[in-house]
Formats: C-alpha cells, structure tokens, sequence
C-alpha cells in the first residue's frame, strides 16, 4: 500500500491544501481574531477554532487545517494532530443531523449495539458515513457520559435517552422529513454546522434556546440523594445510609463500618 492509501484510509489529511476563496476567509478571519483575544496565549485558541471551520464546511478539512494554521502559527502538522486525536472533530462531512449511538459497555449491553446495527440497516450506511439527501450521518460512539440514561443516542450533541430500535429509526425518520424532533433534555434542535458555531464560542441566538438545558434528572441525582441519606422516589421514606459524618447511635461507630472485618 503506498503512503497516499495509508494515509486516506485513516482519515488523515493530505497537505498542502488549497486555501479558503477570499470572502470565505475574511469572514473567518473577523470570527478568529474573536476568538484568539480570548485566550494570553493564541495557541490555546484551537480547539474553538478547529469547531468554527468544522461549522464552515461540516468537517475539519484539509483546508480548515492549514487555515487554523496560518491563524495561530502552527505547523499543519501540530494542527492535524489535535483534530485527529479528538472524535468530535469529523474527517468526512457530516449531515444536517449527526446521529451518535452509544456503544461502549452499559449501553452496549442495554441495547445500543442492536441500534447501531439497525439504523446502518435502515439508513443503508455505515459508520461515519452520511444519507444521499444530507440529512442524516451516523457515528458509533464510545460514549455519550449518559449511562444512567442507557441505551442513548445523540443528535448533534442533544440527548435522546432510554432509546430502543424502534424509537431510533422513528428518530431518524423524522429528521429525514422535517419533523419537528426534541430532545430527551436540553435545547432543541439546530443544524451540525450551528452546533459547530456555538461550540466555538459564538451565542446561541435563537430566543429561548439558553434556557432549555434543564437540569439533571432523577436518574442523575439517584446516587446523590442515598449519599446524603435521603430516600428515592417510591421507596419507603427512611434513610437508605447515613451521611458519613453522622454516627450510628445503636454502636457508636461511623456509618459504613458496620460489618466491616465481620
């Protein structure tokens, strides 16, 4: 296999790059310089700057990568490292909806691989690859951090939880149509390219969208609520465990000591 095969196979890209037209790169360059002044030293101002060409162009191009460069005085090589070593960085375009489906352990177990499988079945693709018209990639992905919400699948970094096979290709049908789709929690939805935007840093300018991200649900909080001794929702009003700073006045010792060494 020579290098050239190598190195699409895996993703990588191929420089040098043409740059953006002229229009194109003014237009990003006034968003850069936003973004850089954030930051004492303008290196740190990648990570941002990798999401504002991915909201450009849907993907972190070749062209991206070399004007991510240029802005920041970096080596196209110090640029590509950072893009390929991060997963919410695409290397293919993505469409109007990224479809992410969980499928590290617990979702795994609870589902997600079964709609992984049934969505590339009923999409007709694969991983990472994106619908005829558009509108839908698919992204296996090793974690959404939702697991007491499992099998979850994501919409351009949205929540869809407790998901099941049918529920999932409901999902993507509906977004193929125009469909009006909410998520689990958080904010409504908007196009991979606007999440992109935002993810850069920029403000979420749709009324309303800001204070849609909820709070964290009864599954969330399960673990909180026996650490602080406090009862479940449908169990029986008494404390599951004491709070460690409390005693045990049946023995004297701390609570979490009964039994031990027993």
């Amino acid at each position: 296999m020579s290098t050239t095969d190598r190195t699409t196979d895996l993703g990588l890209p191929e420089l040098p790059a043409e740059p953006y037209p002229a229009e194109v790169a003014a237009r990003l360059a006034h968003d850069a310089q936003e973004i850089i002044a954030r930051y004492p030293q303008s290196r740190s101002a990648l990570l941002p700057l990798l999401h504002l060409v991915q909201a450009e162009e849907g993907f972190v191009s070749r062209t991206g990568i070399r004007w991510c460069a240029e802005q920041l005085g970096l080596t196209t090589a110090e640029v590509t490292a950072v893009a390929t070593f991060y997963t919410m960085y695409r290397r293919r375009p993505a469409g109007r909806y990224h479809v992410g489906v969980c499928t590290n352990t617990l979702c795994a177990v609870l589902g997600g691989d079964q709609i992984f499988a049934e969505l590339q079945q009923h999409l007709g693709i694969g991983n990472n690859e994106t619908t005829e018209d558009g509108q839908v990639s698919l992204e296996h992905i090793e974690c959404n951090a939702a697991c007491d919400y499992a099998p979850v699948v994501m919409v351009n970094w949205e929540f869809f939880d407790n998901q099941t096979p049918d529920s999932a290709r409901q999902l993507v049908d509906d977004l193929r149509a125009g469909a009006e789709v909410r998520p689990t929690r958080g904010a409504r939805l908007c196009s991979f390219k606007e999440t992109a935007r935002i993810l850069a840093g920029f403000p979420d300018e749709r009324p309303g969208a800001v204070d849609e991200g909820g709070a964290g649900g009864a599954p969330s909080l399960a673990g909180l609520r026996l650490a602080r001794g406090e009862s479940l929702p449908g169990t029986e009003p008494r404390r599951i465990v004491a709070p460690r700073h409390e005693h045990d006045d049946s023995d004297g010792r701390s609570d979490g000591t009964e039994g031990a060494g027993a």
